[in-house]
């Protein structure tokens, strides 16, 4: 890239992904042109009530969309491409390049979303050269991780080149034999890099993460030692791992039922595009494995988060409708809980070995590795780029933190490194890096309603109903403003010594009070006008805030209290002072 002569500089941008696990995504900017790196999602929280899936806040790309050049996609998890289908709903991405496997899945969700017209997929292969506009270069660099197909990217710019590296770990035996391009690295490190933004995941541990093939062995002897039926659950994008599964029962006449839509689906791109290399006859769907031999039975499973609605968590609490666990079965966690998921995994693990189940899990099995690089992976990616400045991405704050003091144990200076928040401006320039702003930053928040999204004032709704529970009042009101009916009162998950009569006669007493007091408010009883001012929406709104709070103090707690106000269908006819008859209309009737 030539030398930037109006010493513009480049903005970095994360909107996700930073002092958190999921939701990657990034905004690298130069002058008016915006290209994104990944789209990631998060899963929600307990308190989330209601809601599937949590984003970034993505008010700054719709307010720039048309800087928009394009995306680059790292890799196929969820937390980098589980977005993307979710923004093109917002705005247009012109092109997405990405790996084969990536963009297969990818695919199918934009199809499923209605969106996959609204931008381009071109696959990329190792050490492809994209063009982005006129600022951007980005070239694909081979990484090893817990997915197949997966990339580290250099973006040259106009102030010089940014190496990304994407989820990763340095494997030197990949169980598909596709190995990190360290020269390529080493390449890019020998001709300056300015900034690399490293994966901080494991910089909290010591030493460099094992091979994914060292798994094998232990996975092995599990088949060789167990006698009845075998469960194995996994990441559904975890390619290698359900690979070597799938070898396995293979090699001691196993059949194989996949359960699980994702995994399903992973499976069949995975074997469309070659990485995964197995008879037709090994897959067989549940009814076709029922009547075999325990012996010779293996379910491949998602769930190994304990996620709510994922097949294990739906077998251990014996609601899948085709699945029981029997005593003598065999479950295999081959997958250590992500932060946020161990209390969920750990009550899955119970109830399978309540119902008989030999559960076996734990990092000492050695039945799963990690994707990502510990702290001497991370040493060789800074030995091998040597950038002047470095930002530690992907993880939580202490995380952050550890990834700048491994830095800075390398000999990056600490003035050269910056630990970053989601919304923060980074301007990169030549000579200087530091913090120049801030954009929205928040979440938004997933449900499957047909907006989709849940404002922040409904899930606080939501919480409170989940914790202090909800009390419904049913009340019909006259035009003069009286009770035509005694009110109906539901409680809903909130405790009280009141019996149920004091408490309707209460709230009855209560709705005559405030009626009588705030009745002439929303009313407008004269003759002057054909227009009747009676303000329904008005008056229900106040009744109702007025019960909640004398609700909130009558039974010390805090529900949520709504009020359904039933009203007359027509106004009451009056006789005016000239003898003529009137009705009295609503402004609704009026207007229509």
């Amino acid at each position: 890239m030539p030398k930037n002569e109006a010493n513009s500089a480049l903005k970095i941008i994360p909107l996700g992904g930073l002092h958190e696990i999921g939701k990657n995504t990034c905004v690298f900017e130069y002058d008016d042109e915006i290209i994104l790196l990944d789209a990631g999602l998060a899963f929600p929280t307990e308190a989330m009530h209601g809601v599937n899936i949590v984003l970034p806040d993505t008010t700054y790309l719709r307010e720039n969309r048309h800087k928009i050049k394009g995306m680059i996609v790292t890799h196929g998890h969820e937390d980098h491409i589980g977005g993307i289908a979710f923004h093109l709903k917002q705005f247009d991405i012109p092109v997405i390049y990405g790996p084969r496997l990536a963009l297969a899945m990818l695919e199918g969700k934009l199809e499923e979303a209605g969106v996959r017209d609204r931008t381009e997929l071109r696959t990329v292969r190792p050490r492809d050269v994209v063009r982005f506009g006129k600022s951007f270069v980005v070239e694909y660099i081979r990484n090893t991780h817990s997915i197949a197909d997966s990339f580290t990217v250099a973006i040259n710019t106009p102030v010089g080149v940014v190496i990304h590296t994407g989820d990763f770990k340095i494997d030197h035996t990949p169980v598909d034999g596709e190995h990190f391009d360290l020269q390529r690295l080493a390449e890019h490190g020998e001709k300056g890099v300015l900034c690399l933004m490293s994966d901080s995941t494991n910089s909290e541990i010591a030493g460099f993460t094992p091979s994914e093939r060292s798994v094998y062995p232990n996975l092995e002897r599990i088949f060789m030692q167990t006698p009845g039926r075998l469960f194995v659950t996994t990441f559904a994008s975890s390619v290698h791992r359900i690979n070597m599964t799938l070898q396995l029962a293979q090699k001691y006449n196993r059949v194989v039922a996949v359960v699980g839509r994702s995994m399903l689906n992973l499976i069949a791109h995975a074997r469309n595009l070659g990485y995964i290399k197995c008879e037709d006859n090994l897959l067989q769907p549940l009814h076709a494995i029922r009547n075999l031999p325990e012996e010779r039975v293996l379910i491949l499973t998602t769930g190994s988060q304990g996620e709510p609605m994922s097949a294990m968590t739906r077998i251990a609490n014996k609601e899948h409708p085709h699945i029981r666990i029997r005593q003598g079965d065999t479950v295999v966690f081959s997958a250590n809980p992500i932060p946020g998921n161990t209390i969920a995994v750990v009550n899955i693990i119970d109830k399978l070995m309540i119902q008989g189940a030999n559960v076996i899990y734990g990092r000492e099995k050695g039945i799963h590795v990690s994707g990502h690089g510990c702290q001497e992976d991370q040493k060789l990616m800074m030995a091998l780029t040597r950038p002047k400045y470095f930002l530690p991405i992907h993880g939580e704050h202490r995380m952050l933190v550890k990834h700048s003091q491994t830095a800075q144990s390398v000999g990056i200076p600490a003035e050269n490194m910056i630990i970053i928040n989601n919304g923060d401006v980074i301007e990169l320039t030549e000579n200087s890096m530091k913090i120049a702003g801030k954009v929205p930053s928040g979440i938004e928040l997933v449900d499957t309603s047909s907006s989709g999204m849940v404002s922040s004032k409904v899930l606080q709704e939501r919480q409170r109903m989940a914790s202090e529970g909800i009390v419904t009042i049913a009340a019909a009101i006259d035009w003069s403003g009286k009770l035509m009916a005694k009110p109906e009162i539901h409680l809903r998950g909130v405790v009280t010594s009141i019996e149920r009569s004091l408490l309707q006669k209460w709230v009855q007493q209560r709705i005559e009070e405030i009626l009588t007091v705030r009745w002439s408010e929303f009313s407008n009883p004269g003759f002057e006008s054909e227009q009747s001012e009676m303000d329904w929406g008005g008056l229900q709104g106040m009744l109702e805030r007025e019960l909640q709070r004398s609700i909130r103090k009558e039974l010390q707690c805090q529900p949520s209290v709504t009020l359904l106000m039933q009203t007359p269908d027509e106004p009451p006819v009056k006789v005016a002072t000239d003898g003529r008859r009137r009705r009295t209309r609503t402004a609704a009737q009026v207007a229509s």
